[in-house]
């Protein structure tokens, strides 16, 4: 039996992975009274308690819980985006490297990964790292995000508006998104990529696009190579697949709710070579592979259960 402390439960992430781990009999989930949950003593008694603490905290409030944990036991998954670039810290996309799982399961301190980056750095960096996209590529990721990505404030906001909301709101309009460095260092690129973010007038689900002009690459491929080589990558039994290379004008799966409420990614490659372009697609739940499924299938490598115990139901936001 493990026990897990879900600091911050209350909140969007925190309250689905409390659903997913709910009736699991592997784990034993500690529980702050909601009219303690600022009390620090009774905050620092459980994160030194547990097995495993899952923080779902603004990044401050997460740097802080690290700190109060004394002993050398503890194990974290930070949901945050406070250690996802710290030397220090694992990142938790356990399908980035063949080796990334493993190192997962010997971590103390992992850093679940941000909705947006996970899908530019699974379009990415299976290209980069077999040498077809050159690291200094000047790479544009656009993706569009349900605005429960937002936080409470968003989600109020967004379901007081209903089908007056703004159908579709880019913004990060100064380029310094918070979750570019994270995207940099685990794509494998040289430089930040253009990111352009925007929020859809729906609850939760991303979809996200890489632009390539396939001139531009280190060798010549073709959309069929590049589809190939990202399956190659993932295979096709685990959370991330491939979607068969098929030629099309537009395709009804290639909607950013279509995988909600799992720990699913799906991956998607269309190329006209005649022009010399591709597009690179992920679709995937942002409260989902983007957050709270990341965080227990990271939980459950670290405590050595199957990977997709609690991933197998629809979780709705």
């Amino acid at each position: 039996m493990t026990t897990v402390f879900i600091d911050g439960e209350a909140g969007t992430t925190g309250l689905q992975i409390r659903q997913r781990l709910a009736g699991r009999s592997d784990v034993s989930l500690l529980a702050i009274d909601a009219d303690r949950r600022k009390d620090e003593a009774a905050r620092r008694e459980l994160l030194n308690a547990a097995d495993v603490v899952i923080l779902c905290l603004p990044d401050a409030a997460a740097r802080a819980a690290v700190a109060m944990i004394g002993n050398k036991t503890t194990r974290v998954i930070d949901a945050s985006t406070a250690h996802r670039t710290a030397p220090d810290w694992v990142y938790g996309f356990a399908e980035m490297t063949p080796e990334q799982a493993e190192k997962i399961a010997q971590a103390r301190f992992v850093a679940n990964p941000g909705c947006y980056p996970q899908g530019l750095i699974a379009l990415v960096r299976p290209l980069v790292a077999a040498g077809i996209l050159p690291a200094d590529y000047p790479l544009v990721y656009n993706a569009v995000s349900g605005y429960s990505g937002g936080g409470r404030q968003m989600i109020e906001a967004y379901e007081a508006a209903g089908a007056q909301a703004n159908p579709f709101l880019p913004y990060g309009l100064t380029f310094a998104h918070k979750h570019l460095p994270e995207m940099t260092l685990y794509s494998g690129l040289a430089d930040d990529p253009l990111f352009a973010p925007a929020v859809g007038n729906y609850a939760q689900g991303m979809l996200g696009t890489v632009p390539v002009f396939l001139d531009r690459l280190a060798r010549p491929v073709t959309g069929a190579d590049l589809a190939a080589c990202l399956a190659e990558h993932f295979g096709d039994d685990g959370f991330v697949t491939v979607a068969p290379y098929e030629p099309a004008d537009r395709r009804a799966d290639l909607d950013p709710q279509a995988l909600n409420g799992s720990n699913a990614m799906r991956l998607h490659v269309f190329a006209n070579e005649e022009r010399g372009q591709a597009l690179l697609a992920a679709v995937y739940d942002n409260l989902g592979k983007g957050a709270s499924g990341a965080a227990v299938q990271n939980l459950n490598i670290m405590i050595g259960a199957d990977e997709a115990t609690g991933l197998d139901l629809p979780i709705a936001a």
